[in-house]
């Protein structure tokens, strides 16, 4: 097997979430058809620095029209809007949470992720569990800015109580009531998974690869179709709007059909092998691979929706590689937002002076701290990885892009009173509201 840093140089810049050390890593998508692996790694580098039927999930009931209250599924997979204000605050919030359906391996955990704006427009991340049959829902505050050094610190206990969501954060009491009409746009949601057998014709075998894939599918709107084609854009790795995007149904059936084969071509032979082998070390469970593709809401109000799309990979070694691509898009059209769309040309330099200066929160540095001291280098070039909430912009680098794999993903949030000058003109972000209503 590569050394990771090698694959991240053959793969050239891999997608990242920042997931970090506190939830498994998301899957690279290694295995994908030659085409759409090729668009893959053309968004990856554009985004960075200068058995054999598939089990689906009907989608969530959940949002069916804009004129009408959705029906409230609680079957997963699922996206829904819950607001509250959080314990010592006056601002409400907004927290987009998903159900991305059991954890791959798992039969008792359903695993859930989620996004909260600060009244400043900064956005944190959640990410937890639902443990399956339950009403408790665990989520744990991921991003390094609300990161307190314990165990305990940042965790979300909730429970489904009615619509709301009640229990505790950092111990205080917190309730999260449903948005019953959700600002933005309505989404259901649907998820793909499939267990892969590496010698069909050897039951026997006691593993098997892990292939899955999340979609958010929008459900109203005068934009939904094209919207929707953008999404399977997203999951796919394609960089171009102007090639006809596949249904879901026939993404994921591509998808298994190339991952089944190339898993089958380079780990049945190995099993073969292992059978003939008589000695106690015989590392079955490195060739158990997973591939997962997902896609998360990041920002969903007014005019503006930004999705990350989020791959992993494991193919054996010590750890899978990760990453995220994240896009923002015009709702009124459906229009993706690249950074060419949202900086004015020839103001990188200007672009990376700032950066620099907001970059110490997300590194988890003091302000007379060098950025060298979390950095492969002292200064943070730009990247053009990036999406917007509405209070400014976030800057998403890959693990290895700027800094160690230890690193983790890093997201610089710079607000918009500082990038002003330096913004086109005409974005989306007028209708966003930063403190929810």
């Amino acid at each position: 097997m590569l050394h990771a840093f090698e694959r991240l140089a053959k793969f050239c810049v891999l997608w990242s979430m920042s997931f970090l050390s506190t939830v498994p890593a998301g899957r690279l998508l290694r295995a994908w058809s030659a085409p759409v692996a090729a668009g893959m790694l053309l968004a990856a580098c554009n985004s960075g620095t200068d058995s054999s039927a598939g089990k689906t999930t009907a989608p969530d009931a959940a949002a069916t029209s804009a004129a009408a209250a959705p029906v409230v599924a609680d079957t997963p997979p699922w996206y829904h809007q819950y607001r509250g204000v959080l314990p010592g605050s006056s601002d409400s919030i907004t927290v987009h949470l998903q159900h991305l359906g059991e954890t791959p391996g798992e039969t008792t955990l359903g695993r859930l992720a989620g996004f909260y704006t600060a009244a400043d427009g900064h956005p944190y991340q959640l990410a937890g569990d639902q443990p399956t049959g339950t009403d408790s829902l665990n989520l744990r505050d991921i991003s390094r800015e609300q990161a307190t050094g314990t165990s305990d610190g940042t965790e979300w206990l909730l429970k489904k109580k009615g619509t709301s969501l009640v229990g505790t954060l950092n111990g205080k009491p917190l309730q999260l009531r449903l948005v019953r009409n959700p600002t933005g746009v309505q989404f259901s949601a649907r998820s793909f998974s499939e267990d892969v057998l590496p010698r069909p014709d050897h039951p026997e075998d006691s593993i098997a690869a892990h292939l899955s894939m999340y979609a958010l599918v929008p459900t109203a709107g005068p934009s939904q179709e094209k919207l929707a084609a953008n999404i399977v854009r997203g999951l796919r790795g394609d960089t171009l709007e102007t090639k006809p995007a596949p249904s879901l149904d026939a993404l994921w059936k591509e998808q298994l059909a190339y991952f089944t084969k190339e898993y089958r071509k380079e780990v049945a032979p190995l099993m073969a092998d292992m059978a003939k082998d008589t000695s106690d070390y015989r590392p079955r469970a490195s060739l158990a691979y997973e591939q997962e593709a997902n896609s998360y809401v990041l920002w969903n109000d007014g005019n503006l929706l930004s999705i990350g799309y989020f791959g992993y990979d494991y193919s054996g070694g010590a750890h899978g590689l990760y990453g995220t691509y994240v896009r923002s898009y015009d709702t009124r059209t459906g229009r993706a937002l690249r950074f060419d769309d949202i900086f004015r040309a020839g103001t990188k330099p200007q672009l990376e002076s700032i950066l620099g200066r907001y970059a110490r929160p997300a590194l988890g540095l003091k302000d007379s701290e060098p950025l060298k001291s979390a950095l492969f280098q002292n200064t943070l070039p730009a990247t053009r990885n990036v999406y917007l909430t509405s209070g400014g912009a976030v800057f998403v680098y890959l693990p290895y892009e700027v800094a160690s794999y230890a690193q983790g993903e890093i997201s610089v949030f710079v607000p918009y009173s500082a990038l002003q000058p330096i913004l086109k003109p005409g974005l989306p972000i007028s209708g966003g509201t930063v403190a929810s209503r």
